[in-house]
């Protein structure tokens, strides 16, 4: 019996800085690999910055369609932008203009 005495005797003094490494440890771990731990930070940092270029790209094809449009408006219609939309529209063009047709096809695979 002498020996399990002794082993008690020494398992008080290691039971406490046992747990202690085990709760660091743990914390560290959720620190890192938790949903709000550096790894879920270090996500969401990426995905922000993608969103905020992606809304510059929106905002300036928004600004680029607003300024078309504020060009068809009846008190400031641009005879050139009518023109353009007109052909368009009606498929028309000019004698002496170049016509690049474009595939649809191709745009859609890439």
């Amino acid at each position: 019996m002498g020996l399990m005495q002794e082993f008690r005797a020494r398992a008080r003094f290691v039971i406490g800085p046992v747990l202690g490494v085990c709760a660091v440890g743990y914390f560290t771990f959720h620190v890192v690999q938790g949903d709000r731990g550096l790894l879920a930070w270090w996500q969401i940092k990426q995905r922000v910055a993608i969103a905020k270029k992606s809304l510059q790209v929106s905002q300036s094809q928004r600004e680029t369609m607003e300024r078309r449009v504020r060009l068809l408006e009846p008190g400031t219609l641009d005879p050139d932008m009518l023109e353009e939309r007109a052909r368009l529209m009606l498929n028309y063009g000019h004698a002496d203009d170049i016509v690049i047709l474009e595939d649809n096809q191709s745009k859609r695979r890439k």
